[in-house]
């Protein structure tokens, strides 16, 4: 999967554009809120992206910030919600906007948005209602790749043990049994894997 792209605008026409890296031009189509942020043809680039795959095409998609890329994934996992409709949507609507159209459940607001009936708009806050809250906040790919403050042994080695599937709490249980001063993450891990085996 392409994650990202960075490298130097060659074309903007909405919604397709082309960012060339290493004399590769990569077609992307963004919304409106990308392009909105986007610099003149020529200068230096980076988006998010995400790619869709369908019988007769690869489409990838690109965005300014993170948040944007995860409401268009959020979205696709809508029934009835396609990429277009979900570009569509980015480009009336951006993710703040989206969260608070939801979070007041108008219906009538997401009507206006070219594309958007009233049984998909019904349907989008039925089944983005729970979700919305992890949308926000939106982060540039420049953000993102700043150097982050160091993380501690403990605090990566839960992170890995959430994204194994343990729940918060056993994961706290089981980096406490293996707590012990000046561990790498990867002995903390290594020890906690080996009680959960145990227990």
């Amino acid at each position: 999967m392409i994650g990202y792209l960075k490298g130097r605008l060659a074309v903007k026409q909405p919604p397709s554009l082309m960012i060339e890296v290493n004399g590769v031009g990569y077609e992307l189509e963004a919304p409106m809120s990308t392009f909105y942020g986007l610099p003149a043809v020529g200068e230096p680039v980076a988006l998010f992206t995400h790619l869709v795959v369908r019988e007769d095409a690869h489409i990838l998609f690109g965005f300014g910030t993170e948040g944007e890329r995860r409401l268009f994934r959020s979205l696709l996992k809508v029934s009835g919600v396609g990429p277009k409709i979900a570009l569509g949507l980015l480009s009336g609507a951006s993710v703040e906007d989206f969260v608070r159209i939801v979070e007041a459940e108008d219906v009538a607001l997401l009507t206006r948005i070219p594309g958007i009936g009233r049984k998909t708009a019904e349907r989008l806050i039925i089944e983005m209602r729970d979700s919305v809250a992890k949308l926000a906040p939106s982060t540039t790919l420049a953000e993102a790749f700043e150097p982050a403050a160091p993380a501690s042994a403990q605090g990566e080695a839960f992170s890995a043990l959430i994204a194994l599937g343990y729940k918060p709490p056993e994961a706290s249980r089981l980096l406490k049994a293996a707590e012990e001063p000046g561990l790498s993450t990867t002995e903390l891990i290594r020890r906690a894997l080996k009680a959960a085996a145990k227990s």
